[in-house]
């Protein structure tokens, strides 16, 4: 066996123990950038129905299940569910708020300070500077602000708790004392391409705008202005008279 594989196999035995591991890890940083690391992995992975979940803006990396598999696991009824976590409605609700709250100010931030350092400098290949770790930009939320602002609408105080233990047992958030912090998976298993869009076009933007968190407020309605704002247009030059 050669040493890639052997790399590999350990990998897809701690992301299969863990569900999730830090970009920062020794193997995670050599299957990111030994493409025959990381090919060893998701082949290793493809054989027992799985995949390998990485997004640059997120600082961990996971697993999930391919689509024949889901299928043979949760079957057609399963994969008709809005979640395969056994998640209630009012749970899925607060994962959307939080994501919303969290991840697109985050997203706008990241890709902000990315591009301000690739103005700054001149040298070559300055496109694969890496982005701001998601730790470093993410926002928190108080836990008293998404309740006085969303409580009514997701059960209120039990159901809130309740949920948000859910969610911190699956990886989506992290608690730091009364603030809700991103967890592992947040920004890795929903998808921003696809939520994002029915987020700002939809009724859910006129009632994230409205949150009374001081640091989530500024940077959500912040983030709606800039990715509502329309292109401007170009003048067309005065004629000489």
């Amino acid at each position: 066996m050669s040493a890639a594989l052997d790399d590999a196999a350990q990998l897809a035995a701690q992301l299969l123990a863990r569900r999730w591991l830090p970009r920062s890890h020794s193997l995670v940083r050599r299957a990111l950038i030994d493409t025959e690391v990381w090919s060893a992995l998701s082949d290793r992975m493809a054989a027992v129905g799985l995949r390998v979940v990485d997004n640059l803006y997120a600082d961990h990396i996971s697993v999930a299940m391919l689509r024949p598999a889901e299928v043979a696991v949760f079957g057609e009824t399963g994969l008709a569910a809005n979640n395969n976590l056994d998640l209630p409605r009012d749970g899925v609700a607060l994962l959307v708020v939080l994501w919303s709250l969290i991840i697109l100010p985050k997203r706008q931030r990241q890709v902000a300070r990315a591009d301000a350092k690739e103005e700054g400098q001149n040298e070559m290949f300055a496109t694969d500077k890496p982005l701001p770790t998601a730790a470093a930009v993410s926002p928190t939320l108080a836990y008293r602000s998404l309740l006085a602002d969303f409580g009514n609408q997701l059960g209120k105080k039990m159901r809130l708790d309740g949920n948000l233990k859910l969610l911190e047992r699956n990886g989506f958030i992290t608690r730091r004392g009364d603030d809700i912090a991103e967890g592992p998976l947040l920004d890795l298993l929903l998808d921003y391409d696809t939520l994002a869009p029915r987020i700002l076009d939809g009724a859910l933007a006129e009632v994230l705008a409205r949150t009374t968190d001081p640091i989530a407020a500024p940077g959500i309605k912040e983030t709606m202005a800039k990715l509502r704002q329309p292109e401007q247009e170009v003048p067309a030059p005065e004629e000489e008279i």
